[in-house]
This record gives structure tokens, C-alpha cells and sequence, in this order.
């Protein structure tokens, strides 16, 4: 996600209560399905579809992504993971790859100095794999999301890395086999300068602490696929190419980097327009390319002409990545305006999911089906 206050949004604080049938509605027409409280399923259980529970022609996104070998995923919110089955049942059935949003973030898995709650992430995953769904761990370093004890803490540089050691080798040691790729270092870069943001890691560890932390990383989890995440490096510009610097030099370096994360958190008038050939030169650096964080958002209320320029972005971001053998996966920030964080975050802007806030496919979920059946794969 995005830097600066509003990122402290981790996720979006609504919650409701439903005391009756829902229709949830899967599919491009607006083909609905009944379910009672009795069909539905539990955050702990695999989910069964039956042919009336969801409608859809070809199945699902990942489904229509398998010809492309593509990794079709969405993040995941606590809060409308455990209290909605709608959102259980339209993650099983449209996405095949997970993305924690908050659970395995340093504050929620290390309250206190020493003692983890793996509680959140326990379920997440065991869920995902009930329903064989992989997982993508985000995120191990971040300047954000840390508990008080540590961010307001007085620790020697000295002490700071062994915390930092320990912390990546308990978590991605607790997942290892069971969460394949992992945002290691999230956010490295300052918002626009291509400098390295200042930190709590960077200001009292130096820049190694990036090389430090994928190694330990992979010294946890040898098999996993270790990733750089950031955002604002869609386009060919000044951050991104401190980010190809960066990845080049680590690479050069023997450091276990695996791939890079492009969040793409855009609008519907700013898409990227040099990702495609972005994506190739990373690419072409030997590592996986992926978009790890995207949504497409418009102001204020939405209207068919916002609707459609929406799904001229979804669609195009999914046509860069399909063009770039080495992009794997393409992962949108939430999939239901129901929970988007974008709101809270940046007051009258939405709609920028594929679902709206009643679950019904809206037309950008259109085109990105479209585009996943118009050619049998790369």
C-alpha cells in the first residue's frame, strides 16, 4: 500500500451483521444464487461450491488464468475473513492465491517483545491451504505496522539486528513450505526521490539491512521465493530506476532475491503507461515480476463512464503483466468495495474494486475475464 498517514489504514473497520438470506451475485449478468445461514461456510473449512451456489461461465478468475500460468490473488482482511462467508465464498471461488493484508505484519504477530500471536496467520493460511489456495507472506521488514515496544523502543544497533534476525527466522521458519513467496522488504524506497527511506532499519542498521534480511529469510526457507515491494515504480521514472539499481547490485551480490512486487495502487486517470516495457527490464535482470497490490480507484460517486475508464486500467495492467513471460501473478488490494481501505484513506475516493459493496461483479471484473479467455495462454 501506499506510504504516508493514511497507510496506517490497515484495513477497513467495517463490519456488518446479517440476519438473513444474502444474494451473492458471481457473475458478469448479475446472475444471483440464494444461500441460507445453514449452506454457509466457516472461516475454518474449505469452501463446496455447488452449480446453483455460484454461477460463472469458465468458473472463476484463477481458473480462466491456468492457461496462462498465472497466479490470480487478492488481500485478505481479518475482519471480513472471520465474521462474512459471502467474502470466504467469493474469495475461494474467484481467486487462487492469498495475500495477508494485516496478519502477518510485525505488530499484530509481536504484540509484545518475545511472545507471538500466530493465532490470525494460523487460520488465514490453514484456509487457504483447506482450499488450495497459495500464499503470498507480506510483510517481513516495513517501516510501518511495528509494535510500540519496538518502534518506541531504546535499542543498540547491535540488539535491533538480532531482533530483527530472529523475528524474520520465527515467522518464515513457523510457514516454511507453506507460504512460497514472501515480501521480505516492503517499501525500501523514499516516495519519489529514489533514496532509500529513512527508518528505524535504515537509520540504525544501514542499507545492508536489506541484504541481511533476505538472507536470513531464505536461511529460514531456502525453497521460498523472496521479493522487494513497492509502490510508485509502475512507470519507468526515477524511483524505479533506484529500484533496478538496487535489485541489480543485491543480484550482482549473490543476495537471495527472487522478485520484485509492483503495488499499483492507481487511478482511473492515471494508469501506468510504461509498465509493460518496466516489468521486461526487471525482468530481463533474472528475477519474477508481479503486481502484488492493485486497485483502480475514481472520486466521488460512481458512474458508467468511471465504471468503464476502471476497466480500461484493470484490464491493461493485466494485459502488461500477461505480455512478460516472468510475471507471475497478479494480486488486487481487496476485491469488494464492502472493505476497501481506499475510503477511509483518501476521503471521496472509491469504488476501486472489482466487486462493489454488495458483491456484484462490476464491469472492470468483466474485462478482466474477458481478457484472460482471449488467448489460450502466453
Amino acid at each position: 500500500m501506499e506510504t504516508g498517514a493514511v497507510r496506517r489504514l490497515a484495513m477497513h473497520p467495517l463490519a456488518r451483521v446479517w440476519t438473513c438470506v444474502t444474494v451473492l451475485l458471481a457473475t458478469i449478468g448479475g446472475a444471483s444464487a440464494l444461500w441460507s445461514w445453514s449452506d454457509r461456510p466457516t472461516a475454518g473449512q474449505p469452501v463446496r461450491h455447488s452449480p446453483t451456489a455460484v454461477a460463472g461461465v469458465g468458473g472463476g478468475l484463477q481458473q480462466l488464468a491456468k492457461p496462462w500460468h498465472l497466479a490470480i490473488g487478492t488481500a485478505v482482511q481479518p475482519g471480513p475473513f472471520e465474521r462474512d462467508w459471502r467474502y470466504r465464498t467469493t474469495l475461494t471461488h474467484e481467486f487462487g492465491s492469498v495475500t495477508a493484508e494485516s496478519q502477518l505484519k510485525w505488530d499484530l504477530l509481536q504484540p509484545v517483545q518475545g511472545q507471538f500471536d500466530w493465532s490470525g496467520a494460523d487460520a488465514l493460511i490453514g484456509f487457504a491451504e483447506a482450499n488450495g489456495m497459495a500464499v503470498r507472506g507480506h510483510t517481513l521488514v516495513w517501516h510501518m505496522a511495528l509494535p510500540a515496544w519496538l518502534e518506541k523502543g531504546t535499542f543498540s544497533p547491535d540488539q535491533l539486528r538480532e531482533l530483527l534476525r530472529s523475528h524474520i527466522q520465527a515467522t518464515v521458519g513457523r510457514y516454511r513450505g507453506r507460504i512460497g513467496t514472501w515480501d521480505v522488504v516492503n517499501e525500501p524506497l523514499a516516495d519519489t526521490s529514489g533514496q532509500l527511506r529513512r527508518s528505524l532499519w535504515l537509520d540504525a542498521l544501514g542499507p545492508g539491512y536489506i541484504a541481511d534480511a533476505l538472507r536470513w529469510a531464505h536461511e529460514a526457507d531456502p525453497q521460498a521465493k523472496l521479493y522487494i515491494n513497492d509502490f510508485g515504480v509502475e512507470n519507468l521514472n526515477r524511483k524505479s530506476d533506484a529500484l533496478y539499481a538496487m535489485v541489480a547490485k543485491l543480484r550482482a551480490d549473490g543476495v537471495p532475491v527472487d522478485g520484485v512486487g509492483f503495488q499499483t495502487h492507481v487511478t482511473i486517470d492515471t494508469p501506468p503507461k510504461t509498465l509493460r516495457d518496466n516489468l521486461r527490464r526487471f525482468a530481463d535482470l533474472g528475477v519474477e515480476v508481479a503486481i502484488t497490490e492493485l486497485d483502480v480507484r475514481s472520486a466521488g460517486a460512481a458512474t458508467d463512464a468511471s465504471r468503464s475508464g476502471q476497466a480500461v486500467v484493470y484490464a491493461g495492467v493485466l494485459r502488461d503483466c500477461l505480455a512478460v513471460p516472468r510475471c507471475v501473478s497478479v494480486t488486487v488490494w481487496g476485491f469488494t468495495d464492502a472493505y476497501s481501505w481506499i475510503p477511509p484513506a483518501y476521503p471521496g475516493w472509491g469504488n476501486a474494486c472489482l466487486f462493489d459493496d454488495a458483491f456484484r461483479p462490476k464491469t472492470a471484473y468483466g474485462q478482466i475475464r474477458q481478457v484472460l479467455t482471449e488467448a489460450p495462454g502466453r
